[in-house]
């Protein structure tokens, strides 16, 4: 965005600004609870005293609902904020713009969707620079899941997968201290850091009896985003690893590469790919598409739907194809793989269960520094699949095992190679 000329005073009016509409929304919040608390206290007292029974929370709600309970007080966020200033032990030590992030985060939080969150100044250029591919830490892509902190998915060929880090692991300590009160942004935070530093993570692991210490070396992580080979039989092979800024780009050009190659079947590789732009995800399934066919579709708040259909552009849906999913296959992978699976009767998908994101965020820059992260829409697959939390089932199941792993074997690649002979 580009730098305007303003005055001092304009600016401090445009801070001012911005201060109290989010201190409006935030009091809305901290209303909202206060009411809900004191319908259902009321309703305690009045059992105490024998003539009505208590007011169960759906009827304590409803009080908000009225007209005249829609008044908020804004004086309450001052007197918590001034009372702090006034009584907290270490005021010396408070910052304004901590707090007032904070409030913000905290008013996030309440909705109960690890995905909507607020991006203050670092967490912004950290999160640009994850979308841009190039940033200093472990290489593995991090998501709640049941409110767990877990690996969505290492990046092939970075610092954490190397460590022996896999999709599905819960961190439960970073270094000694325990995750379970951290937010996912304080999470990679704490552990990202300078290129040639360590972190340890404490690993809890499906199958393994005791608890898994694992320290990473952090590294500079360059995520390229897509990897072309051709295989015997005329199979092209096209390992995609994110949807970014330069994703749809590369892609095309191994499009371009399969084409002259004469490629007479294809894979498409997004295991342990966390997702990205939905745009990208639908510009890349219109090149393995007829033009017109629904890619992904979007459900608001009220439910109407949203069809995102294919651009044209259709280079290869004359080729038998297989698409390579896994736990970490997320989001904007996920669509993908449905997609294709919907629309085509010669797709089949081998591996294992995706992870189940199924639900679509708007990035809105708040100011020159700062960003929200806001959950929009819901999506289900083109046949009306809401895969949210559920993931999508691949047609042939096929694992992984941690000694295929360490023996450099890839049985799902392999389960494809021989599906496309």
């Amino acid at each position: 965005m580009e730098e305007t000329n303003i005055t001092q005073q304009e600016k401090y009016d445009k801070g001012r600004h911005i201060f109290k509409k989010s201190i409006f929304i935030f009091s809305i919040i901290i209303l909202f609870f206060g009411v809900f608390t004191l319908g259902y206290e009321r309703g305690r007292e009045k059992e105490k005293g024998g003539s009505e029974s208590a007011l169960s929370p759906k009827d304590a709600l409803i009080i908000n609902k009225e007209d005249n309970d829609r008044t908020i007080d804004f004086s309450l966020f001052w007197q918590a904020w001034n009372l702090l200033q006034e009584k907290y032990v270490d005021r010396g030590n408070l910052d304004a713009h901590t707090l007032f992030y904070g409030a913000i985060k905290g008013m996030l939080a309440a909705t109960g969707d690890p995905y909507t969150t607020f991006f203050d100044p670092k967490e912004n250029q950290a999160f640009q620079e994850d979308i841009s591919g190039t940033f200093e830490g472990i290489g593995a892509e991090m998501g709640m899941k049941d409110n767990i902190l877990t690996i969505i998915a290492p990046l092939e060929g970075m610092p954490a997968e190397k460590a022996g880090l896999m999709s599905g692991d819960k961190i439960i300590k970073i270094e000694d201290e325990s995750t379970t009160n951290l937010s996912l942004e304080e999470a990679v935070k704490k552990i990202r850091g300078p290129k040639g530093t360590e972190v340890k993570l404490t690993i809890f692991r499906v199958g393994e009896d005791d608890y898994l210490t694992i320290t990473v070396k952090r590294d500079q992580i360059l995520v390229k985003s897509v990897r072309f080979e051709m295989k015997d039989n005329a199979i092209a092979y096209i390992r995609v690893n994110r949807f970014g800024d330069d994703t749809e780009k590369e892609f095309n050009m191994a499009v371009k590469q399969a084409l002259s190659a004469n490629a007479k079947k294809l894979i498409i590789d997004v295991r342990n790919n966390p997702g990205g732009f939905l745009e990208t995800a639908v510009s890349m399934s219109s090149t393995m598409l007829p033009f017109g066919k629904v890619v992904v579709m979007e459900e608001n708040a009220k439910g109407d739907r949203k069809e995102l259909k294919t651009q044209g552009r259709d280079f290869l849906s004359h080729l038998p194809t297989v698409v390579l999913i896994n736990e970490g296959s997320a989001s904007a992978s996920e669509i993908l793989a449905g997609a294709l699976k919907d629309n085509r009767d010669d797709v089949t998908l081998i591996g294992e269960k995706s992870f189940g994101k199924g639900s679509v965020q708007e990035l809105i820059p708040l100011s020159k520094t700062t960003a929200m992260k806001v959950t929009v829409a819901r999506w289900l697959t083109p046949a009306g699949h809401q895969i949210n939390t559920v993931g999508i089932t691949p047609d042939i199941e096929v694992e992984i095992t941690r000694e295929d792993i360490e023996s450099k074997r890839d049985p799902q690649l392999d389960k494809a190679l021989e599906i496309l002979k």
